[in-house]
């Protein structure tokens, strides 16, 4: 049974902070995330954000998409970056007055033990369809990533032009949505660039026989762009090969974190801009890890790592990104509120400081995708 973009939205999409699927657990949280967003909680959050999800569907929203990847099912190392959407939203909105800076369509629907589609048999899709949808004969995607990809596509049906910020959710959340995005653009004859901010160069090829997932995804996505050359990655430092390895392999642009020491990020953001620049691109998708800050600051991550670019950096080059470059999509990822873990030679309260640093780096994104060339 073939559904409309609206109806697949109506579908795939539940309340914000709704998107881990429990009884009680955090339910405080979510009721003052509704009541922030609504005025009200319970059923009358429900009713008030499917009416904000058709206005949507049915006027042309000139604000950026805000929408929820509660998944964790493509990390690999700690998990909980299911509960980012919920906490990072919050950060997010004490920096902004909501009406004003975006539209919050919710959270993709998950189930928890899912990844892709792909992955599954033809009777697992079935059962997960009647318990997500209540018909296994509907067309529609299962897995979190499936999902997500979908979610995007319909959204691009409704407006062709729909900017969004997603919040996810492990780095694996990147993978379906820079492919959307790239597709949409090619159609509207656009040029693509990635920014990508991380610790990690996620350019596996597969990762114990799983082929997407949080430290792979980089390379899953550069054939779909003109030119490997347009991804630009920053704050590298843990790898088990050199810059070297991967920018001859793979045909990438790195600035690992010894160049944003020894040079200062403005000079490494300023080359960025001129590098897109002379590529002639168009349109950049910014993702960014919060493990591309360093764990003095960020610990409440699946792979806190040390020595990385503060808080500033990053929004100094997000920053200069936007007053040059037209940053019309993004994403951040792997923030895990519930993993706190001390560092030594660190005093910062945790998953505060985590928090703070993730809200600050959404609130930057946001502002850059309102600050269209």
């Amino acid at each position: 049974m073939s559904l409309t973009p609206e109806e697949k939205l109506n579908h795939y999409l539940c309340a914000p902070g709704n998107g881990v699927f429990t009884v009680q657990t955090a339910k405080e949280k979510k009721e003052v995330l509704h009541n922030r967003l609504y005025g009200v909680t319970g059923e009358e959050a429900e009713k008030a954000w499917r009416k904000k999800l058709q206005e949507f569907c049915y006027y042309k929203v000139d604000k950026p998409l805000v929408f929820g990847i509660c998944h964790d099912t493509g990390g690999g190392i700690l998990r909980g970056a299911n509960w980012g959407p919920l906490f990072v939203r919050q950060a997010l909105y004490d920096r902004f007055t909501e009406g004003s800076i975006a539209y919050d369509i919710g959270d993709i629907r998950v189930i928890p033990h899912l990844l892709m589609d792909k992955y599954l048999n033809s009777a697992t899709v079935r059962s997960c369809r009647s318990a997500l949808y209540d018909n296994e004969h509907f067309e529609l995607a299962v897995s979190p990533l499936s999902i997500a990809y979908e979610v995007v596509r319909s959204a691009y049906e409704l407006n062709e032009g729909a900017r969004f910020f997603a919040i996810g959710g492990d780095h694996s959340i990147s993978y379906p949505l820079t492919k959307a995005y790239i597709e949409q653009q090619k159609k509207r004859g656009k040029k693509v660039g990635i920014i990508h901010f991380d610790a990690h160069t996620d350019l596996l090829q597969q990762r114990l026989g799983i082929d997407i997932c949080f430290g792979s995804w980089t390379y899953h996505i550069l054939n779909d762009l003109e030119r490997p050359y347009h991804v630009v990655q920053i704050g590298i430092r843990s790898s088990g090969k050199p810059k070297e390895h991967w920018e001859e392999k793979y045909g990438v642009k790195q600035y690992w974190n010894y160049d944003v020491q020894n040079r200062g990020m403005e000079a490494i953001a300023s080359e960025t801009i001129e590098h897109f620049q002379k590529e002639g691109i168009d349109e950049i998708y910014l993702t960014f890890d919060i493990d591309a800050i360093g764990e003095e600051y960020v610990s409440a991550t699946g792979t806190p790592e040390p020595d990385g670019i503060s808080p500033d950096e990053a929004i100094t080059a997000i920053e200069m990104f936007a007053k040059h470059l037209n940053i019309t999509s993004g994403d951040i990822a792997e923030v895990a509120p519930f993993v706190s873990t001390k560092h030594s030679g660190t005093d910062a309260d945790e998953p505060e400081s985590t928090l703070s640093a993730a809200g600050e780096v959404s609130r930057a994104i946001v502002d850059a995708m309102q600050f269209q060339k």
